[in-house]
């Protein structure tokens, strides 16, 4: 067993100040049972914690350490940035810059607003959704997570023409009537809400590969059968690329899938670890957006100039270098085969799903295609693979419903050391 007591001993001190004693929820081990760690540095594909425990991560800060910790050409851009001042409240040359190359790289942005994190990208992208065309109601999907706005902490409703109920208190029952939650992949079920209620729902809100109930890819067909739904009911889709964007293509799941949503959300690799987030779409409806237009929307550190340079750096890299995404992909199919085989030679259930740099391993025989087949997993035994997983030096995500992501860093000696920890752990589980 690996020393964790300076992690525990912060973790309680962390509980007198801090809600929980973390600052977002994931963070707290309780889906996965035990103490959280706390993070001295990173490096490469490595983490190191207080105790002076070094893990090989698949966490990537949730996403944006695409060419994993302490990258040093974005180490540069930050620190020549921090030279001309953390912040200005103004409008900076780098801004104009890195919107236009995101308007080169993504398929559907013409246009682009800068915010500070995923969550502030989603809820002004639905706010922008409902100015645009004068209706109230979003569609939403089970297992997607889009922040925490109010609009997106709404539970299904018994039926699949209710309305949802909130699902955190905060959350008020008006909000709550506006949004409609669906299962994923079930175009069927979306096309009878629409037929019904097309008058009265603005926009379709989703992550075209889901990342917050495990990695879910969405199934042939589906996200084409939903841009073809919108455009047939006069309803906006929204793709929410905060997680995907970057990450499984340059232009992300829109480019990959060959599909165009009417506006996208950004975050993660475009901050290149900084905190940020971004919405953009057609210029038509981009143009409503204040000042240019009536629907409001405002931040002091939005486009912040430290942030800025991160990503422009990044995205720089990753327009340059395309053949990453395909190195990726390779070193995520290689880990997911060899851990594969782990799984046949052991006769235990489990459902793996990979695509481009992100994959999950689900420990149901069910393929997991929605949220109700996710809930179908053993959550005992995923917390068990991971602390024992995390005592041989490999840390995943704190909980079953989390997408793990690939870095450039991982390289072909780590990848062997994880699948042979795998068939470790697994076996000595299961005896």
């Amino acid at each position: 067993m690996i020393d964790k007591s300076k992690s525990v001993k912060c973790f309680s001190e962390a509980q007198k100040f801090i809600p929980g004693g973390v600052n977002s929820p994931v963070r707290a081990f309780k889906a996965v049972g035990g103490q959280p760690l706390f993070i001295d540095s990173a490096d490469g594909a490595y983490l190191r914690d207080i105790d002076g425990n070094e893990y090989i991560e698949f966490i990537n800060s949730w996403g944006p350490m695409i060419l994993g910790h302490k990258n040093p050409m974005i180490q540069e851009a930050v620190i020549k940035a921090v030279q001309g001042s953390l912040s200005f409240g103004a409008p900076t040359a780098r801004e104009v810059e890195i919107a236009e190359l995101i308007c080169s790289m993504v398929p559907s942005i013409e246009k682009i607003r800068m915010v500070n994190s995923g969550t502030e990208a989603t809820m002004s992208a639905i706010r922008l959704a409902r100015g645009y065309t004068n209706k109230d109601k979003i569609i939403k999907f089970e297992g997607c997570y889009h922040g925490h706005g109010d609009s997106f902490l709404i539970a299904a409703g018994s039926g699949a023409a209710t309305m949802g109920h909130p699902d955190s208190p905060g959350v008020t029952e008006s909000v709550a009537k506006d949004t409609i939650t669906l299962p994923y992949n079930d175009l069927e079920v979306v096309e009878g809400i629409l037929v019904e209620a097309s008058d009265s729902i603005a926009a379709i809100i989703l992550e075209p590969v889901v990342g917050n109930m495990g990695c879910v890819l969405p199934v042939n067909g589906y996200l084409q059968g939903l841009r073809e739904l919108c455009d047939k009911h006069n309803v906006l889709l929204i793709f929410d690329e905060v997680m995907t964007g970057f990450r499984l293509s340059r232009g992300g799941a829109q480019e990959l899938f060959g599909v165009t949503p009417d506006l996208t959300t950004l975050g993660k690799i475009i901050g290149g670890g900084m905190p940020v987030g971004a919405y953009g779409g057609k210029k038509e409806i981009m143009d409503l957006v204040s000042p240019s237009g009536p629907v409001y929307q405002a931040g002091t550190l939005s486009g912040n100039p430290v942030a800025m340079s991160a990503g422009m750096a990044m995205l720089n890299h990753l327009n340059e270098n395309p053949d990453i995404y395909e190195s990726l992909e390779a070193t995520t199919k290689s880990m997911a085969e060899g851990i594969r085989s782990n799984l046949n030679d052991l006769d235990l259930n489990y459902t793996i799903n990979t695509i481009g740099s992100m994959f999950s391993l689900f420990f149901t025989e069910k393929p997991v295609v929605d949220f109700e087949s996710a809930k179908s997993c053993d959550f005992d035994l995923f917390g068990k693979y991971f602390n024992e997983m995390l005592n041989e030096g490999i840390y995943l995500a704190p909980s079953q419903y989390e997408s793990l992501f690939v870095s450039t860093s991982i390289t072909t000696d780590m990848v062997d050391k994880v699948v042979a920890a795998n068939k470790s752990v697994l076996a000595s589980l299961l005896k």
